[in-house]
């Protein structure tokens, strides 16, 4: 029987989002795509759709997406239209929650998500996942009516988080696109904290600019670099690509750095090669970022113009 739920089992409820970011990102400990809770006044039911039952109970290779803050718009989509889930999967986990047994907590369920999608992600990738990319695993859960009919069905996804933990578009099927995660040039970044968070517009206070998206594996044809190799070769490509970003820009002059990242050799083995390269600020006794505010294009473009050199004498006496 398909659930409607009441209150506490909304169609939010049944997206349980894991993430886990490591490497120059602090890590993002799991969390929930959406806020748990009584979310509907009145503590009415909630009528799932059609297309949310579908979505729900998708098989490998659906692709779904949404766009209501609550979830209640859920879909299946062509997976060449931007989505927010790849199904990679249908999990059991009737072994572990046998008929009349309570539903797993939220914690268990995020534990139940990493430990029994990773493997099948891998086998529907066709090809490792990396675990410094930017798709992670996640699931949907059966809804509580379900559960109490002996659904035992997890659903098994993957997911592009930003470093704050909002689910980014995807367009086209993973197994066909870089693991890297990188960002399109003139993308920023939110400060959060002293670090990183999600996509914002670049006229609010930001930590990143994002200024190049840069290959290794067009330098680095011998197999994996070094890190410090990494580094070496990106001062001097990242130096060039930000003049061709925002040329005329001092980022000196504007107390910005020049930055870039890394990858580890994982990341490599999965063909995560691409990088970015960015631009930031530092607080001033180096204890994280520090918030930097408008486009360093506009920055550049709003520079004074350089003084001409003096004219070199012409003629003779």
């Amino acid at each position: 029987m398909l659930g409607h739920g009441l209150a506490t089992n909304t169609v939010r409820t049944r997206l349980v989002m894991v993430g886990v970011f490591l490497g120059a990102i602090v890590a993002l400990s799991l969390s929930v795509a959406f806020s748990w809770g009584d979310g509907v006044v009145g503590g009415g039911k909630v009528e799932e759709s059609p297309e949310a039952k579908a979505a729900f109970h998708a098989n490998a290779g659906a692709c779904l997406n949404w766009v209501q803050p609550d979830a209640s718009d859920i879909r299946v989509v062509p997976c060449a239209q931007p989505h927010l889930y790849e199904v990679t999967g249908v999990v059991s986990v009737g072994d572990k929650y046998p008929a009349g047994a309570p539903a797993p907590s939220v914690d268990e369920w995020r534990e139940l998500a990493m430990g029994r999608c990773a493997d099948g992600a891998e086998k529907y990738l066709g090809k490792q996942l990396d675990p410094f990319g930017k798709f992670t695993v996640s699931a949907l859960r059966p809804g509580n009516d379900e559960w109490a009919d002996g659904d035992r069905d997890m659903r098994c996804v993957l997911q592009w988080a930003a470093p704050g933990g909002a689910l980014q578009p995807v367009t086209g099927n993973a197994a066909g696109q870089s693991q890297a995660p990188v960002w399109e040039p003139g993308t920023c970044l939110a400060l959060a904290g002293k670090t990183v968070g999600n996509p914002i517009d670049c006229a609010q206070p930001h930590a990143y600019e994002i200024v190049a998206t840069v290959d290794l594996k067009s330098h680095f044809t011998g197999g994996y670099p070094s890190q410090d190799d990494q580094a070496k070769w990106l001062d001097t490509e990242c130096n060039h690509d930000v003049q061709g970003y925002a040329g005329g820009v001092d980022l000196n002059a504007q107390k910005l750095i020049l930055t870039w990242d890394l990858r580890e050799q994982e990341s490599w083995d999965a063909g995560s090669t691409q990088v970015n390269c960015k631009v930031g600020a530092k607080l001033p006794d180096n204890s994280g970022l520090a918030p930097v505010t408008g486009s360093i294009r506009q920055q550049a473009q709003d520079a004074p113009p350089a003084s001409a050199p003096p004219a070199s004498p012409t003629g003779g006496g």
